[in-house]
């Protein structure tokens, strides 16, 4: 999410946390009043503190400083679950925040919905009968109400951001369309973006039902940031994968701001299946944090009945809309991250 501004690597004497001296990094953070947030799924975490971050990966010794100074240090480790770093490693947390200095505030600059598939595409579709007549309950349709509830939602609260959809009509629009249209969103130097997809599922089993939302596997590589011709390709590597790593984390914790958003407006009305990962085309392939949300099964009948309400749908918008704002909030009120416990 941000500008690179310079590359800049300080080389040290010790690459490896000495296991004997090692201390917690959780609990040694908290004495210093340093968020961190973790994503156990990419062994990768942010230390932040008065909207400065050090980015780090468990187990490698490269760290990066607010996204422009990458730097050697030890390399933190995992044992069972705990994140444990050398002395020297918390020596230089403790040096790079003494300048409690405010960062310039990161915000959300553009919102990007996508409704699933559209026009010649249908996605999952299935008849049922409802209310005593034979009805087609198509995705493409499902999908474009639900993403512009949740679009006119955005647009109120926030007038002063780029709140944008893929599709308006059930017109046909491509993956690769999609995603061309979330990388080229031109936005500011200290401006962010979401792209936010919207589905709806099927599966052979009549009685599966229920909500999901998934965001893009930790394991899969993509070049997120383009590399200048003179700059050095291990450098590159390196960052290109801290970024990576970022936009993994911000994606996590978006899923889990609209998985709770979700849960609160549903009830008992359908069940959550869970925060999952995948490769979905347009998660991989858009250059930001992204998330796919799966709204229920067209192939069940009660909640395909549910899936044409526009009762319903107002409820799933809403709970997508605070899911997202309240992420909003929480990255523009810590220029970018805060602790999860």
């Amino acid at each position: 999410m941000r500008k690179i501004l310079s590359l800049v690597l300080f080389f040290f004497s010790f690459f490896h946390v000495h296991s004997a001296n090692s201390v917690n990094l959780l609990a040694e953070s908290n004495k210093i009043g340093v968020s961190v947030l973790w994503d156990s799924l990419s062994n990768s975490g942010i230390l932040e503190k008065a909207g400065h971050q050090i980015s780090f990966h468990a187990g490698d010794p490269f760290v990066l400083h607010d996204f422009s100074k990458l730097v050697v240090s030890d390399s933190p480790e995992l044992k069972n679950g705990v994140l444990f770093v050398s002395p020297k490693f918390m020596d230089d947390v403790k040096d790079f925040f003494k300048d409690e200095t405010e960062h310039s505030a990161m915000r959300i600059g553009a919102i990007l919905i996508d409704p699933g598939h559209g026009g010649k595409d249908p996605g999952a579709n299935a008849v049922h009968k409802i209310d005593g007549k034979l009805v087609t309950v198509n995705e493409k349709e499902i999908t474009l109400r639900a993403s512009k509830m949740v679009y006119e939602k955005l647009k109120k609260a926030y007038p002063d951001k780029q709140i944008l959809l893929t599709r308006s009509k059930d017109t046909t629009v491509s993956l690769e369309e999609r995603t061309k249209i979330a990388n080229s969103v031109k936005l500011d130097s200290d401006e962010a973006i979401l792209y936010i997809s919207i589905h709806a599922n099927s599966h052979v089993d009549k009685n599966v039902r229920g909500y999901e939302v998934w965001y893009l596997s930790p394991d899969y590589r993509r070049t997120v940031i383009a590399s200048d011709s003179d700059e050095d390709e291990n450098l590159a590597i390196i960052m290109n994968s801290m970024m990576e790593e970022e936009y993994t984390l911000e994606s996590g914790l978006i899923s889990q701001f609209i998985m709770m958003g979700l849960k609160e407006q549903i009830g008992e009305a359908s069940h959550s299946r869970g925060i999952k990962t995948e490769e979905w085309f347009v998660v991989r392939n858009s250059n930001m944090p992204a998330v796919l949300i799966e709204l229920g099964f067209v192939s069940n009948a009660s909640e395909a009945k549910n899936l044409i309400s526009s009762d319903y749908l107002q409820k799933l918008s809403l709970g997508i809309y605070n899911g997202i704002s309240a992420f909003v909030a929480h990255f523009e009120r810590t220029s970018g991250f805060t602790a999860v416990k």
